[in-house]
């Protein structure tokens, strides 16, 4: 039988808090001040960071994209310094965004690869070529629900971009070259 601790807040909001059976740990669920479905408190772990620099990469080489700036890590399971990974310790299903920006110099025509990997391989990935003439900046988006368990899997974000001449690069920036990821229901 689970032990029930009822709390209050302000304004008419509260909490209720429920001990686990077989375990010590509390799982507190909020009720704010407003019709709509209560929020369970507590480890959801979410990142969300970008690449703060500009960096040149190798033409035809897959590249690990040093996501370095963190715009918030909730429970510190992104790595922004060493890895560049999100280890999620919670089990569960993320939806997970990445948006790769690459530029090229010159009039050539290129073509552009990101990836998110899972434990060191390819999960999802996208692909775009680049017409001579046409442009010299291209985004591409990934946007996956992938399930993580908890404990070993892992994420990272690469780019691989071809130019016959030149040398390639992704962007760097919060608003070009980014990644984020949310649990959104546990195992």
């Amino acid at each position: 039988m689970s032990n029930i601790i009822l709390g209050s807040g302000p304004s008419g909001s509260g909490s209720l808090t429920l001990q686990a059976p077989n375990t010590n740990s509390n799982q507190t669920v909020n009720f704010p001040d407003a019709s709509g479905i209560p929020m369970v408190s507590g480890n959801m772990p979410a990142f969300s960071a970008y690449a703060s620099t500009n960096t040149n990469i190798s033409s035809s080489t897959w590249t690990k994209v040093q996501i370095n700036t963190e715009l918030f890590d909730t429970n510190n399971n992104f790595d922004s310094t060493t890895n560049y990974r999100f280890t999620p310790t919670v089990a569960g299903y993320y939806q997970t965004n990445f948006t790769g920006t690459n530029s090229a110099s010159g009039n050539n025509a290129y073509w552009a690869y990101h990836a998110i990997y899972k434990n060191g391989s390819a999960y999802i990935g996208a692909y775009t070529v680049i017409p001579s003439g046409i442009m010299q900046n291209f985004s591409n988006n990934l946007s996956q629900l992938i399930y993580m368990n908890g404990s070993s899997d892992y994420l990272e974000f690469y780019v691989n971009v071809y130019v016959p001449s030149g040398t390639p690069s992704y962007g760097g920036g919060a608003g070009t070259t980014l990644a984020s990821a949310c649990l959104m229901r546990a195992a």
